[in-house]
C-alpha cells in the first residue's frame, strides 16, 4: 500500500468525499482521508493522505487556511451560498465601500461565529445538513474562530433582470480551522442590513500548501501518483534530521535525546533519518527529548 500525500485542486461540483472516493478507486486502497472539507461549490486545495499518512492529516486540518471569495450583498439564502433558496432580496442600494470596510473590520480577529446550518457539523450524531434536508430547524451554537485577514480586493455592481441592484465583493480571507466563509458572508450582510451570501469560493492555501502545487483532479485520475511524506509535510511541520540509531529507537516507540532543537520545545516535528527520503516518525520535542507521537517506520532490529 502506498503511503504519502496527494494534493488536489478540487473542481466545483463534487464533494470532498467524492474526491476521496475517486482517489480510492484510482489507487486501489480505502485508506485515504482528507485534511478539511470543501463545499461542493468550492474549488482549490484539498490535501489527501494515503496509507499511514492518513495519521498525519490532523495537524494539516487544524492549520490556517486562505481563501479567495466573492460575496453578494443584497440577497440572503437558506444555505448562505448560491446553492440555497433565496430568503431575502432587498438589494444593496446605498451600501458604500466605507460601510463595507467598517463591517468587515468588525468580523476580523478573534470572533464568535455561528456556523451555517447546512454544514457537516454533527448534531447528536447526525450531520446538520441531513437534518435540514429532513425538514428540521437547526440552530448551531457559536464557536470561537480567528479571522487573521478579511481584505476587500474589488467591488462589482450586479443587477437582477427586474432591476434589483446588488454589490459583489471580491475578498481574501485568512482564517483558523473551523471558520465558515459562508457564515462570514451571511454575517456581513446582516451587519449591513441588506443580507449577503457567498457566490464563489476558492481555497488558495491550506497548511502552507498553495494551490499552485496541486494537481487537476482529472490529471491525477489519468496518472495517479502519491507524493512522499517528506516532500509535503514540511509545509506544516518543521523537519529534524536524526541518525539511524534514533530511527531504530523510534521504530520501537522509544524516545531519544534532542540535539539542536531548543527552538522547537513543546512542538511537534517530522523526524527524518540522515540520508533517508522517508519520515521515520512525528515527534514531540519536550525537556530535551524527542518522543515519537506517530511512528511511520516498521520495527528495526
Amino acid at each position: 500500500m502506498p503511503t504519502g500525500f496527494v494534493l488536489i485542486d478540487k473542481p466545483s461540483g463534487p464533494t470532498s468525499h467524492d474526491v476521496v472516493a475517486k482517489a480510492r478507486r484510482a489507487l486501489g486502497t480505502r485508506r485515504i482521508g482528507h485534511a478539511g472539507t470543501l463545499d461542493p461549490m468550492a474549488t482549490g486545495v484539498l490535501i489527501l493522505g494515503v496509507g499511514r499518512a492518513t495519521r498525519l492529516l490532523g495537524a494539516a486540518q487544524h492549520a490556517d487556511k486562505t481563501y479567495a471569495a466573492t460575496i453578494r450583498l443584497g440577497q440572503s439564502t437558506t444555505t448562505d451560498d448560491a446553492q440555497g433558496d433565496v430568503l431575502t432580496r432587498g438589494g444593496a442600494a446605498g451600501i458604500t465601500e466605507d460601510r463595507v470596510l467598517a463591517a468587515m473590520a468588525g468580523l476580523a480577529g478573534p470572533i464568535e461565529q455561528r456556523p451555517s446550518a447546512v454544514s457537516a457539523i454533527k448534531v447528536n450524531g447526525r450531520r446538520a445538513y441531513d437534518r435540514v434536508r429532513a425538514g428540521e430547524q437547526v440552530e448551531l451554537g457559536a464557536r470561537k474562530v480567528t479571522v487573521a485577514e478579511f481584505a476587500l480586493l474589488a467591488t462589482r455592481p450586479a443587477e437582477d433582470p427586474d432591476g434589483t441592484a446588488y454589490l459583489d465583493l471580491v475578498v481574501r480571507v485568512r482564517c483558523s480551522s473551523g471558520t465558515y466563509i459562508r457564515a462570514l458572508a451571511r454575517d456581513l450582510g446582516v451587519d449591513l442590513g441588506c443580507g449577503g451570501h457567498l457566490t464563489a469560493l476558492r481555497r488558495s492555501e491550506a497548511a502552507g500548501i498553495g494551490v499552485e502545487r496541486c494537481r487537476d483532479l482529472g490529471d491525477f485520475l489519468a496518472d495517479p501518483a502519491v507524493l512522499p511524506v517528506a516532500e509535503v509535510i514540511g509545509a506544516w511541520l518543521p523537519i529534524v534530521e536524526v541518525d539511524p540509531e534514533s530511527v531504530r529507537e523510534f521504530s520501537h516507540g522509544r524516545q531519544v535525546p534532542a540535539t539542536g532543537c531548543d527552538e522547537l520545545e513543546g512542538r511537534q516535528a517530522a523526524a527524518i533519518g540522515s540520508g533517508s527520503p522517508d519520515v521515520a516518525a512525528i515527534v514531540r520535542v519536550s525537556h530535551g527529548m524527542l518522543s515519537p507521537a506517530i511512528v511511520l517506520t516498521e520495527p528495526i532490529g
